[in-house]
């Protein structure tokens, strides 16, 4: 049998942090599983590559939700990233971390440790900012945080809209006042997406305590006597056991943990038992408390100069192609939306709640998943709402662990969150309203000028809205009885296991994902060391 004193489960934006943080010690051996492969081809490394890895089943599990009532039956896709760098390998690389209040807020509901003021070290920790060292960010970390590549003239005017209607120019939007408008920062070094597994494992890979491995399914966690003792996976056709000394970390992801949870025997005990699994543990809120962002789009046509729709299109992609591989320059260079505003749907929130924007091109996806960009000159946009109230849960379809879960989000269950997103909406059209961006638009496409009561805005967020593909919070921390983590990330009523990833988040940030991941990976390695047990001993 092999024998680690830590096993890592899944090598994405919070396990590689982890074990690349506990390999730094050479006394103790780490082993990081990952289910997919490697991802080091050039769709993956190319920054616009993301729309190509969208649908790509490679380098995705590609999920679907279960029908969502409040969207009228539509089924959602979930992209989650499968290989190393998990999601961090397929998403927008943007680089922002949330707002203070969301930490504060964990650390109010009873979870000592996560205030801003306490997890703000750990971002520093990680990063080195293409702008240098200040009190809030770092120039020595192994993840790399850039400036967009490009900028363009309907972004700058996008920033001077934002500011005709009232929203404050920002310089920096993960410092304070955490709250404006400005270009945003991105996860790109030298031109090429910089993934987690680039930034923690990939420098210390040739480490001798340091083994990771890919396509490696792990089934379930081994549970003896109260305390995770291992493994099972199943790997080339073959299930064995892998044997940690000291603890199991599970680092899947919100879909995946608490899915693992469940296939060990820690759950819903009635639920469990529905699908012949014996409960071990139970513990009714895993899986529970599950949220995203939604988003409502837009789309507007515009004049030529205002898009670079063109430059992605006939001879000239070839030609942005060439541009990218002499220079790692250009239009392949650069990330998702480059411009946001963080806005409050109304005058008595506490915080920014909306994210706005605006990108300088539109595209669609084939029948066969290919994305295809426009033919004529246009802009697209989006109004995400930050702090959703509706929660969702997941739940087993079956005791085999190849078979994925049943995923109920439960998008805009909640009248706040209409009311909100809708106030989001009418605050985009006041952007594009405003000089000098509606110079530049000749007319809006998405949603399209007739829907302008509540009704059809509504309408509008329920059949052509789409997931943020930010879930979190399946795997919740806290100290209340459906809380499935302490504020150290143990599982309670187990010894030796833990789980480090967006699922322990109580609540959502108000902001992309990924950032926060990294920092609770950080934070999550920290508290590994500070409170390693003496291993165990194991019989081979």
């Amino acid at each position: 049998m092999e024998i680690y004193d830590y096993i890592v489960v899944g090598a994405g934006s919070s396990g590689c942090v982890v074990a690349s943080r506990l390999s730094e010690d050479p006394a103790v051996r780490v082993l990081l599983v990952e289910a997919g492969p490697d991802m080091n081809t050039f769709w993956v490394r190319t920054p616009a590559g993301g729309g190509k890895l969208f649908m790509d089943r490679r380098f995705n599990w590609a999920f679907d939700t279960e029908p969502v009532p409040t969207l009228g039956g539509r089924t959602v896709y979930w992209p989650r990233g499968k290989g190393l760098g998990g999601s961090s390998s397929i998403n927008g690389m943007i680089y922002m971390r949330g707002q203070p209040g969301d930490f504060d807020h964990w650390a109010a509901l009873g979870n000592p440790g996560w205030s801003w003021a306490e997890v703000l070290p750990y971002f520093v920790r990680s990063e080195t900012n293409q702008r240098g060292a200040n009190d809030y960010h770092g120039a020595q970390g192994p993840l790399h945080v850039s400036d967009a590549a490009i900028t363009h003239p309907t972004a700058d005017d996008f920033i001077a809209a934002a500011q005709q209607i009232g929203i404050r120019r920002s310089e920096d939007l993960n410092g304070p006042p955490h709250e404006g408008v400005a270009y945003r920062q991105y996860t790109i070094r030298n031109g090429r997406r910089h993934t987690s597994y680039n930034a923690f494992i990939e420098p210390v890979r040739h480490r001798g305590n340091l083994t990771v491995r890919t396509g490696v399914r792990v089934t379930r966690v081994a549970l003896e006597s109260g305390e995770a003792t291992g493994i099972e996976v199943l790997e080339r056709g073959e299930r064995r056991m892998i044997a940690a000394t000291r603890e199991v970390i599970l680092s899947g992801g919100a879909l995946a943990s608490p899915h693992l949870l469940m296939l060990s025997g820690i759950g819903d005990a009635a639920e469990l038992r529905r699908h012949g699994i014996a409960a071990t543990v139970e513990s009714p809120g895993v899986g529970r408390n599950l949220q995203d962002h939604w988003f409502g789009s837009f789309a507007w046509r515009v004049t030529p100069g205002s898009s670079y729709n063109h430059r992605l299109r006939g001879l000239r992609k070839y030609l942005e192609g060439a541009r990218y591989l002499l220079t790692r320059g250009g239009y392949l260079a650069i990330g998702a939306a480059p411009v946001t505003a963080y806005a409050r749907s109304e005058p008595g929130r506490p915080e920014a709640d909306l994210q706005l924007t605006v990108s300088p091109m539109t595209f669609k996806f084939d029948a066969s998943g290919e994305p295809v960009v426009d033919d004529f000159p246009a802009i697209g946009g989006s109004m995400v709402l930050l702090t959703p109230d509706s929660r969702g849960h997941m739940a087993l379809k079956s005791s085999d662990p190849l078979q994925a879960p049943a995923f109920h989000p439960n998008y805009l269950s909640d009248a706040g969150d209409i009311r909100r997103s809708i106030a989001g909406l009418r605050m985009m059209r006041r952007i594009a309203e405003a000089a000098p961006l509606a110079s530049r638009i000749i007319h809006e496409l998405v949603p399209g000028a007739p829907a302008t009561t509540d009704e059809q805005l509504l309408a509008h967020l329920r059949t052509n809205g789409n997931s943020g593909w930010h879930q979190v919070g399946t795997c919740r921390m806290g100290v209340d009885e459906r809380a499935v983590v302490d504020p150290r990330l143990r599982v309670h009523g187990v010894g030796r296991l833990r789980v480090v990833d967006a699922s322990i988040m109580p609540r959502i940030v108000a902001g992309n994902t990924n950032a926060a991941c990294i920092m609770i990976g950080e934070k999550g390695a920290d508290m590994i060391r500070a409170d390693a047990a003496p291993p165990r001993a194991v019989s081979i």
